[in-house]
């Protein structure tokens, strides 16, 4: 008889990047590489596994921007070029590295992957969204929401509606995507702020995942810390908060998995080794050097030398890891029962791009891990929050402390003197918003496009990405140009439609560029 409860959720989220206008767009690629490098592979993962009748149970976000540009028919066809380019280029590979045998087998490792990449996203019909949902309709996997655009909600509280806009907007988005409606959210960098669970309540949702702060700062302090879950007072919605240690053992490159010697490096890529006359063709056409994602490398130490990956040795050591993880979690479990008498549930929460993109090994690491749970013990039983509360509906009623999983628990990530400078905007476009809403109660055609494109280029200003990669100082010029443009398209339409002189082939213009949410009703923005 099992002891306690592993709930593995992985947040599938990126920051919408469509640029119809250009053709080739460096940060469109953040998209193609996570198709390549995280989202496929997990596909073919949860394919095997099923395959194999493995029992399983997992959560998975898929924000409301991942789904929709993973189901854009223009962006569809782009990845088919960017596939076949790299399939192209790894077939050179594997004749450039013809008798070397520490890189041609790696050359045949990629060439094989990204035809396997390429023949999973043409039997989903370039619409990988379809295959998830397969997977959450064979029961085997819990798929949540996000923020529409993954706004920052504790920094939005000012402005209650455009909470409210982000929740409900990302809501229906589910619900046209998968059939029913959600039953529980990824609250957005986990930023919770008392009182937004009403606003969750709102739209039918039952849980949100939280960092482990939210809950042991709760009041009144919670029974069993972060090891069951929590209602909300007032709306019993309930949270349930990360468990710091199993989480630690898997993200942290330092402490964790990923930084075994073993394991592929990186920031070694063939599109900075290699001659740029050989490479030109397969990286940006200005000539910029970019990522391939063909690695030949593995850690190797702390130091700039690199000795060639070898991959039987990284396979052996997430199998090694994934032991070691699940030994870990029933030395735990076994402790909590004891101590709380009570099935715990160990909530370990983690972003869906750690596995396959930046931990090249952590979809093998996932998969040894699932397979030993199924097989090789008895105290661990995988499960999904809906199924926890299915199963304990009589839980704790709490208020969580404003919190999220940023640097130091907080909102300084989103809120220093890189980025400061956004809120009034923000806050100011969102009082206009909800102004012409009131103003605008019920209007149709050209004025009613108007409106719903002005709560998109809201909602995009609003993405917590644009604040998050301008505090790194990454991307910086393009974090800026985003929010400003979105500010700037979302000012003109205000002035437009209150003064009745929309020019409706400016207005078709934006429509196409920023075009998800194509069902939305501006009116959720009050």
């Amino acid at each position: 008889m099992h002891k306690g409860y592993l709930c593995l959720v992985l947040h599938g989220h990126l920051p919408f990047v469509r640029h119809p206008e250009h053709e080739d767009f460096l940060e469109e690629d953040w998209l193609y590489e996570a198709i390549t490098e995280t989202y496929i592979p997990l596909i073919n993962m949860f394919e095997r596994l099923v395959a194999d009748n493995v029992h399983f149970r997992m959560t998975m976000t898929l924000s409301p921007t991942l789904i929709s540009m993973l189901s854009d028919e223009l962006l569809s066809q782009r990845y088919i070029k960017h596939i076949n380019r790299l399939i192209e280029l790894s077939a050179k590979e594997v004749e450039r590295t013809a008798g070397d045998q520490s890189f041609q087998p790696l050359a045949y490792m990629y060439r094989d992957n990204f035809c396997r990449c390429r023949d999973t996203f043409e039997r989903y019909r370039h619409n990988l969204v379809n295959a998830f949902k397969s997977f959450q309709d064979a029961g085997c996997l819990e798929i949540i929401t996000c923020g529409a655009t993954h706004g920052y909600f504790p920094l939005m509280d000012v402005c209650q509606p455009s909470v409210r806009a982000q929740v409900q907007v990302a809501a229906a988005h589910y619900e046209r995507a998968f059939g029913r409606r959600p039953r529980g959210i990824w609250l957005p960098e986990c930023g919770y702020y008392p009182g937004h669970d009403q606003i969750l309540k709102e739209a039918g949702l039952k849980f949100f995942i939280s960092d482990a702060h939210a809950v042991l700062h709760a009041t009144p302090r919670p029974k069993y810390g972060v090891f069951a879950p929590v209602y909300c007072k007032g709306s019993a919605v309930a949270c349930f908060a990360r468990d710091l240690e199993s989480s630690k053992q898997v993200w942290s490159s330092i402490e964790g998995y990923p930084g075994d010697y073993n394991y592929r490096e990186f920031y070694r890529d063939l599109g900075f080794d290699l001659d740029f006359d050989y490479i030109k063709p397969y990286i940006h056409p200005d000539g910029i050097r970019i990522n391939t994602g063909i690695k030949y490398y593995r850690i190797t130490g702390t130091g700039d030398h690199k000795e060639p990956y070898v991959a039987d040795w990284a396979r052996q050591k997430a199998a090694e890891h994934a032991g070691n993880f699940m030994f870990n979690r029933q030395k735990q479990i076994d402790h909590l029962y004891g101590l709380l008498e009570k099935k715990p549930i160990i909530v370990s929460p983690y972003d869906a791009e750690l596995f396959g993109h930046w931990w090249y090994e952590g979809p093998q690491w996932l998969e040894f891990l699932i397979r030993k749970i199924a097989f090789d013990q008895d105290e661990i039983s995988m499960i999904t929050p809906s199924e926890y509360l299915a199963e304990n509906p009589v839980n704790q009623a709490v208020v969580p402390s404003m919190s999220s999983w940023g640097w130091k628990g907080y909102s300084e990530m989103w809120l220093q003197g890189s980025n400061d400078w956004i809120y009034r905007h923000l806050h100011e476009a969102s009082e206009r918003m909800t102004e012409l809403v009131k103003r605008f109660p019920d209007v149709n055609g050209l004025t009613k496009r108007a409106l719903n494109q002005a709560l998109r280029e809201l909602l995009l200003a609003q993405s917590s990405d644009w604040a998050f990669i301008m505090g790194t100082g990454t991307h910086v010029e393009y974090a800026v140009k985003r929010t400003k443009d979105h500010l700037l398209n979302f000012n003109r339409l205000y002035e437009d439609i209150k003064s009745n002189s929309l020019d409706q082939g400016w207005l078709s213009g934006i429509e196409s560029k920023d075009n998800l949410f194509t069902e939305i009703d501006y009116r959720v923005h009050q």
